[in-house]
């Protein structure tokens, strides 16, 4: 059946690669036909989100057979295998648990015991796998936002010793949604999330701290997203296996629904939402919240896990030792519980399928130009939808140097809406690709417009981060960032289509293949990663970061090496 799915599609692409590819609307299209198919990118989404592909999970036969497509793909477009030793792909060794029996699970208070139903009122997972896992009696330690900050002079822990407890955490940051004239106001980003609002760092810092676990109390506005995506993949966890000494890591981690946290500080004898405006004071401190222990004896099912990193590459001509790197995500979330229609499958159609078609229609186009100067790498992750698993491998353990990595431009979901007027600008304030993507929007006749849902922390949620946390520059474009200006229907149109695509698509069985997509708008954001592409790709410049970025010293610690 693979082989057949794989001629079929061959075949179709090399069709509409050959055949004039659709207007992408932008305002100053010519006559000629623009570079990037739409054709193409559909028919790549038709194929990668289809019911044979599984849902694409890691480990799976859905794996087996996207890595065999990927690798056709590659080849067809002339592509030459980018991994390690001359192959195509780059092992990425997964730690894969699941939650299965679930023999205790509560909250004591005394006499009182609150009982907790996985995936309605939590939902933990463990990235220290092991097949049972006791915690017993434990207390539960409320720590605010959890932010340990020194360069903002902030920090939630006090001396408050977290070895062997619980650690409770609000969502975002202590500045999320406050008024212009409260005194934490713009302490951290406004309305913009910074990392300190992560879940990944509140689970980082509590392991660091020695917790045996750590909960996050769900919000649907400052997480960005319903307890529906919080909820997915109730007791599942993949976590890189290390290959050095091995971090911190908790036993116990996950989201606990807003509800169910106001039940356990009630009984505690506390008010979620006077807690929230104490743990927004600079003088606030963690404590233990009475005498509230947590309690869980659970059994999971464990499994290595090989899964592969997919590259290509076309060689530079003069300095094939500077790399620039075009990455999207081939994983989604495999099979799930059914749905109302009774599907399975989810097929990550918009997140992350139409990213690679996308990434490969800019290899398609760099194959048809000149062979660049500068080696071009193309990537598709594993393991994003496990918390950026695949590109934090290899970040870990590069093929091609961090330091001369001039750039990383990832595209993960885009916005199938129809042609736009602006592009909208991820993490602003990270590096001088910034100016150079608005000098190659003005090109299309298009400006740059800032994240519309700053708050959501995007920068910090993609596979660009696992390089960008390393000093490497970086551009995303993430059709959630923020409704675009549309050319039919405007600004308003555009943030009707987020908030659609969030609501009733976004990690579902909703995300699945349009043959009505207009993916006009999306192949305008293609171009301009290819027009970028290319340019760096024939230059010699070295994007910095600028002052601003957090990881600015990282990359001026490397500044020899690209002299």
């Amino acid at each position: 059946m693979i082989r057949a799915i794989l001629a079929s599609a061959s075949a179709t692409l090399m069709l509409a690669a050959c055949t004039p590819a659709a207007d992408t609307g932008s305002a100053n299209s010519s006559e000629s036909a623009p570079p990037i198919s739409t054709e193409n990118m559909s028919e790549t989404v038709k194929v990668l989100a289809s019911d044979e592909f599984m849902g694409r999970a890691p480990g799976t036969e859905g794996e087996t057979r996207t890595v065999a497509y990927l690798i056709e793909r590659f080849k067809d477009l002339g592509l030459e295998p980018g991994g390690r030793d001359g192959k195509w792909t780059d092992p990425v060794t997964l730690k894969h648990s699941v939650v299965n029996d679930i023999r205790t699970l509560n909250v004591s208070h005394g006499e009182t015991e609150i009982p907790l139903r996985q995936g309605l009122d939590i939902n933990i997972s463990s990235p220290n796998p092991r097949e049972d896992i006791v915690i017993k009696d434990v207390p539960i330690v409320f720590v605010g936002f959890g932010a340990s900050a020194p360069e903002r002079d902030w920090d939630d822990y006090g001396d408050m010793d977290l070895t062997g407890k619980v650690a409770l955490f609000l969502v975002n940051d202590p500045d999320f949604g406050v008024a212009e004239d409260d005194p934490v106001a713009g302490v951290f980003g406004g309305r913009r999330m910074t990392y300190y609002g992560r879940w990944a760092y509140k689970y980082e810092e509590a392991a660091r701290r020695g917790a045996v676990a750590a909960f996050v109390i769900h919000e649907t506005q400052p997480a960005g997203y319903g307890w529906n995506v919080a909820a997915s993949s109730p007791g599942e966890n993949y976590a890189v296996a290390s290959k050095g000494p091995a971090k911190p890591a908790l036993d116990l981690r996950g989201w606990l629904h807003e509800d169910m946290a106001r039940h356990w500080l009630t009984q505690a004898g506390y008010n979620l939402d006077e807690l929230k405006t104490a743990a927004r004071k600079r003088d606030f401190e963690a404590f233990t919240l009475d005498d509230l222990r947590f309690n869980a004896d659970l059994g999971l099912s464990v499994e290595t896990v090989e899964s592969q990193n997919v590259l290509g590459k076309i060689t530079g001509t003069k300095r094939p030792d500077e790399t620039i790197m075009l990455s999207g995500h081939w994983d989604a979330f495999g099979i799930g519980i059914p749905d109302a229609e009774g599907r399975v499958v989810r097929p990550g159609a918009n997140d992350d399928a139409l990213g690679l078609a996308g990434i490969m229609e800019i290899a398609r186009n760099l194959k048809a130009r000149p062979a660049p100067e500068r080696t071009v790498v193309v990537a598709a992750w594993t393991g994003e939808e496990s918390g950026l698993l695949g590109s934090e491998a290899y970040a870990q353990d590069p093929i091609y140097p961090l330091e001369t990595t001039v750039a990383n431009f990832t595209l993960d979901i885009l916005q199938t809406a129809g042609p736009a007027k602006d592009v909208i600008q991820v993490g602003e304030g990270q590096s001088e690709l910034e100016e150079m993507m608005a000098a190659a929007a003005a090109k299309q006749g298009r400006t740059v417009s800032p994240e519309g849902l700053p708050e959501n922390g995007l920068f910090y949620r993609a596979d660009h981060f696992s390089l960008a946390r390393r000093g490497v520059p970086v551009l995303l474009i993430m059709g959630i960032a923020g409704g675009p200006d549309l050319v039919d229907g405007g600004r308003e149109a555009g943030i009707e289509w987020v908030a659609g695509y969030i609501a009733n698509r976004y990690h579902n069985q909703n995300d699945a293949w349009d043959p009505d997509w207009d993916l006009r708008g999306a192949a305008q954001d293609v171009e301009l990663f290819l027009d970028m592409t290319e340019d760096l790709a024939n230059s010699t410049a070295w994007p910095d970061l600028k002052p601003t970025s957090e990881f600015k010293g990282l990359r001026d610690e490397s500044a020899a090496a690209r002299e």
